[in-house]
């Protein structure tokens, strides 16, 4: 048994064998003596069994260490046990004793679930490299402009990247790429391409109708083989407005109008007919186009319109960004070793994946996250491409099931040289090889949208796994949910999408990402009136509890003032903020669910309003320090989500973007100074009895500041509170305030002369003869007699006019 210093106690069983108490006094103290025996304040039972045999200390001077001890116990004990009595130490009487510290049960922390599409569960985050975390997310095939569709992804990623990064404190590697090789870029470039040429041409009115009429003819054909029936009515929408355009120019020309008039038909046609002309155009001349830089400046065009889009809606750009045409080697490169481990086959110069092959090996698995959908035709042809599906192309596999890795080039197609000749990278392959270069043979994340899982995401995963020969390329895969206009899924095929530049043009993106926020980021969205609106007035919601704060802390106080003692509603407040916070922590906790956490914002937000009106009420100012801890955490919490852009240090910035901090701090001075002057005019008004001046005052507060971006708000017997507000918004309301007055006004205008309708009707009324009264209730009375009876089921009632034109029945 050692002591508190580290050396062994002494074995006391010798001496407490010793029935004399003076020789066990000399041996006890023999014992001391010959140790450094100093524990301090700490005693063990053992010395307490020692000592307590023996009933006062010794007088023998020389055995003082046995006198010392004894007079500690006893001054700890009060007095020493009697002979045989246990004789224990307590806390209660030892005041020198430390009492035995044990730790808190605390808590169990929760941990960050993702829902991972590889098990269609939510499973708990790990990254492999301790807080490293690698993400590799497709990215757009630019052919055309970008849509809400797009946003959908790109800003949930963007939010998802955000909260890993910001609020969990991973260290986020994101990897993007652009796809500007593809079937769809090929036949988009090609088009483009031939219609300019036609429309350089002129045609005359005759051969635009003759042309118009053979493109019908296919055209026809493909929409009566067309069984999807939202491309369907895409399709009848486009033969609708050709037939409704055609028939104007074919009376211009019956009718030899003007060249102008005939112009102006043709113009109109030519733009109705533009998808008509180029498919038909593509289709006779297409394998001729062999200028390869009409395929590079289609996607170049459009991915310089889509980044533009992405910092728009305030998306963060990728650590990284791979382009399909940049990586052709390495793309090369997988290929052949995907051949060399047995997984691939070369056909007639395209090189293919052997499905059969790579399922029925051990170690792999073909479809993991749709295995339903394995074998699925139609998916499988939508992902080798409009131009990779001919009759001709699907015989060159050894099943129905394999998938292209590299496309022989066909005239008219861009290509590149490679062991196999001249062709170009399959799509699916693309990602492969440009996340595999940079990633290695392990991600922890890879995202993309819903429809990508088949084949695109099982293809990748196939081909990078028989590439690095594991089974592990993606740990977390990661699929946003769609975008819907009214039910239908937008998309560019359909040509039923909302560019983003046209609904940054209704809603800004802080709009448009709080109402990404509203919504969970693995679900279906469906973008409509309802959604934006519930995301303008949530905007609102905030923005006002922000203004009414910020103008709170403007309030003077001295630097102890500051510092106000809390009463219950405080503590009540504070209690309710730091629920919210853990709710808030547990929310992102699973699945990063944005939903809960916008909907427990709001209540805290809702429990501040609570407690700022019953302050007001009571004429007491709130807590300038306690309200502006909860400010600064929703302010921070929008911060990661993305929606507030820049650095602004409380609520949503002020003015144009940089414009925010300089703006309000340099103007709110003077509208301080301007508000206590009106105030203080307006009360003299009122003493002296002067409406001229308060209705100047209102005038400035309705209709001068708000063009300026500067809302009073009149509060009886408060201080007015002044708000910086983006111009627009005020306008908006000043005008809605405006609409509801007006109605207001129709209304009671509309009442007043109803009442006088009334009034008049009743008055005339009172003015007909009795003879007269009933004439007009026919459908009350089946007929009148000579003398004005009238007849009906249950009663009879006959009324003549005397003299005096008093009725008589």
């Amino acid at each position: 048994m050692a002591d508190s210093s580290g050396q062994q106690a002494p074995d006391y069983r010798s001496i407490l064998s010793i029935s004399d108490e003076a020789a066990r006094a000399q041996a006890l103290n023999e014992h001391l003596s010959t140790r450094s025996y100093v524990q301090g304040y700490s005693l063990s039972q053992a010395d307490v069994d020692a000592f307590r045999q023996l009933s006062a200390p010794p007088a023998d001077p020389q055995l003082f260490h046995v006198a010392r001890w004894f007079r500690h116990i006893e001054a700890l004990l009060g007095s020493p046990c009697g002979k045989g009595q246990p004789c224990r130490l307590q806390a209660s009487k030892g005041r020198r004793v430390r009492p035995q510290w044990s730790p808190p049960a605390g808590t169990q922390p929760c941990r960050l679930h993702l829902y991972n599409s590889l098990t269609r569960n939510k499973e708990v985050f790990i990254p492999q490299d301790g807080k490293k975390v690698t993400w590799y997310c497709c990215g757009p095939t630019v052919y055309d402009a970008s849509h809400m569709g797009h946003a959908r992804s790109y800003i949930s990623f963007d939010i998802l990247r955000r909260v890993l990064k910001d609020y969990f404190k991973f260290d986020v590697f994101y990897c993007m790429n652009i796809t500007d090789i593809d079937d769809k870029i090929i036949k988009r470039a090609r088009q483009n391409h031939l219609f300019e040429q036609y429309r350089e041409k002129r045609p005359e009115a005759a051969q635009l109708l003759e042309d118009v009429q053979a493109a019908l003819k296919p055209f026809s054909v493909k929409l009566n083989e067309t069984t999807d029936p939202d491309k369907k009515q895409m399709l009848e929408r486009i033969q609708h407005a050709v037939q409704l355009a055609t028939e104007p120019l074919e009376k211009a020309v019956q009718s030899r109008l003007t060249g102008e008039e005939v112009n102006s038909c043709v113009e109109v046609l030519l733009e109705e007919a533009k998808d008509l002309l180029s498919d038909w155009l593509d289709s006779t001349l297409g394998c001729d186009v062999t200028d390869n830089s009409i395929f590079s400046k289609l996607p170049k065009f459009w991915e310089g319109d889509f980044h533009r889009d992405m910092e728009a809606l305030n998306v963060l750009p990728p650590d990284v960004l791979t382009r399909v045409s940049e990586y052709v080697p390495e793309i090369v490169n997988f290929v052949q070793k995907i051949v060399d481990n047995g997984y691939g086959y070369v056909s007639n110069g395209s090189v293919y994946f052997d499905t059969a092959k790579f399922a029925s090996s051990e170690k792999h698995s073909y479809g993991k996250l749709v295995p339903e959908a394995v074998g699925d035709q139609k998916a499988l042809q939508e992902g080798e491409g409009d131009l990779s599906i001919s009759a001709d192309r699907l015989s060159e596999k050894r099943s129905p099931n394999d998938f292209a890795l590299w496309k022989a080039s066909k005239p008219g197609e861009p290509s590149w040289p490679c062991p196999w000749g001249k062709g170009r990278p399959g799509w699916h392959i693309e990602c492969s090889a440009m996340a595999g270069t940079l990633l290695g043979a392990s991600m922890d994340i890879h995202g993309g949208g819903f429809d990508l899982r088949f084949p695109h995401h099982d293809n990748e995963l196939a081909q990078s796994e028989a590439y690095f020969e594991n089974d592990c390329w993606v740990r977390y895969f990661l699929h946003t949910g769609h975008l819907t206009i009214a039910g239908c899924k937008m998309s560019k095929s359909l040509k039923n999408f909302i560019t983003i530049k046209d609904a940054l043009k209704k809603h800004s993106a802080r709009q448009l990402r709080l109402a990404f926020l509203m919504h969970s980021w693995k679900d279906t969205l469906d973008y409509s009136s309802n959604t934006m609106e519930s995301a303008l007035q949530y905007e609102k919601f905030l923005n006002e509890f922000f203004l009414n704060v910020k103008d709170i802390l403007r309030a003077p106080v001295d630097i102890t003032g500051q510092f106000e003692k809390w009463g219950e509603e405080e503590a009540e407040l504070n209690k309710n903020f730091y629920d919210k916070k853990t709710a808030i922590h547990k929310a992102l906790c699973d699945n990063v669910d944005t939903r809960t956490v916008m909907e427990e914002m709001r209540a805290l937000v809702s429990q501040c309003n609570l407690y700022m009106a019953a302050r007001k009420a009571v004429r007491k100012r709130p807590n300038q320090g306690l309200l502006e801890n909860i400010a600064l955490y929703l302010t921070h919490m929008l911060k990661i989500f993305g929606a507030i852009e820049e650095d602004s240090s409380l609520g949503f910035p002020v003015g144009g973007p940089g414009t925010s901090l300089s703006l309000e701090a340099t103007v709110m001075p003077y509208l301080q100074v301007l508000s206590e002057f009106r105030e203080g005019v307006r009360k003299i008004a009122r003493e002296q009895k002067v409406p001229e001046i308060l209705q100047l005052s209102d005038a400035l507060r309705d209709d001068i500041l708000p063009e300026l971006g500067v809302r009073f708000e009149d509060h009886e017997g408060l201080p007015t509170v002044v708000k910086l507000v983006d111009r627009n918004t005020l306008l908006k309301e000043r005008e809605e305030k405006r609409r509801v007055e007006e109605e207001k006004r129709k209304k009671k205008e509309e009442a007043a002369r109803r009442k006088q309708e009334q009034e008049a009707a009743k008055l005339a009324k009172m003015k007909i003869p009795p003879s007269e009264m009933f004439l007009s209730e026919t459908d009350k009375y089946s007929k009148f007699d000579e003398n004005v009876s009238m007849v009906c089921p249950h009663t009879t009632w006959r009324a003549k006019s005397s003299a005096k034109g008093k009725p008589r029945s």
